[in-house]
């Protein structure tokens, strides 16, 4: 079944947990996605990111997905996650997706505003939540910046209202040392900035680049205030070693045998995740 962004952010922040946001860029992934969720009894925020697109088109897995999402048996939001430009987030709203991510933390403050309040106006006249970002990740993905250090990315608390304000957002994803794909070193997380943002805003706090964290950091940041963590790449991955495991070994002669296996292999690290997340056993 289909709630709001709100409705799964409340659910955080009654039970002290953050809601898990996953990429469904396959049909194998959006199935161990769901079933994920079904099996712990959990809520799940379920994205397409436009940087996916090339391989998955919105106009293809958009309708499959809020069609998956409506049969399910858990509580899912059906998201857009770094939306890059106005049309596309309205092509996703008018879909049916019933929420949306608009990524323009690359640009200078000012453009980032103006352009995060055009899709919130469009958006909110149509009861869907916007998510925006603050802050930047120093590595690819929709509206982010490459090349640079971490520290020089980080969200300016000082700013968290005054964005908050005029651009109306109902979900803010800031920066404080994490990144998109697989880390080469381990990351150094500033948690320091969640706890100032927190300090000064009770909008819901979203954590992006949330792969390959630590369990113990996992918990810490859930502790000083993030609601929702985005995680992909290392689902992602479990899902391609599964596939070259079993390619190696020659053992499957059918990919939908192989695609199955796939899923089973994604489904069990998402739900790794969501323990975590969730404070399961």
């Amino acid at each position: 079944m289909i709630i709001s962004m709100k409705e799964a952010m409340d659910i955080a922040k009654e039970r002290h947990i953050a809601i898990g946001a996953f990429n469904g860029t396959t049909s194998e992934s959006a199935l161990a996605i769901l079933e994920a969720a079904e099996e712990l009894d959990v809520p799940v925020i379920f994205m397409h990111a436009q940087c996916h697109d090339s391989i998955a088109p919105l106009d293809m897995i958009g309708p499959m997905m809020i069609a998956m999402a409506k049969a399910s048996k858990a509580k899912v939001v059906v998201h857009l996650d770094h939306g890059e430009d106005f049309e596309y987030c309205k092509r996703a709203i008018d879909m049916g997706f019933n929420s949306v991510m608009i990524d323009y933390s690359a640009l200078q403050y000012e453009d980032n505003i103006k352009g995060t309040k055009e899709v919130v106006d469009y958006a909110h006249a149509r009861n869907v939540s916007v998510e925006a970002e603050l802050g930047a990740m120093p590595s690819a993905e929709g509206g982010a910046k490459q090349d640079a250090k971490p520290e020089d990315l980080y969200t300016k608390v000082e700013l968290v209202n005054d964005f908050v304000d005029r651009t109306g957002v109902d979900i803010l994803a800031i920066a404080f040392g994490t990144a998109h794909g697989i880390y080469k070193t381990k990351p150094v997380l500033n948690m320091d900035i969640i706890s100032e943002v927190r300090k000064v805003s009770d909008i819901p706090l979203v954590m992006h680049g949330g792969s390959g964290v630590s369990e113990d950091e996992y918990r810490e940041v859930i502790k000083r205030g993030i609601n929702k963590i985005n995680y992909y790449t290392y689902m992602s991955y479990a899902g391609y070693a599964k596939a070259k495991e079993i390619c190696d070994k020659k053992e499957k002669d059918y990919y939908h045998a192989l695609a199955w296996e796939v899923k089973d292999a994604m489904k069990d690290n998402i739900k790794k995740a969501i323990k975590v997340f969730s404070n399961l056993n």
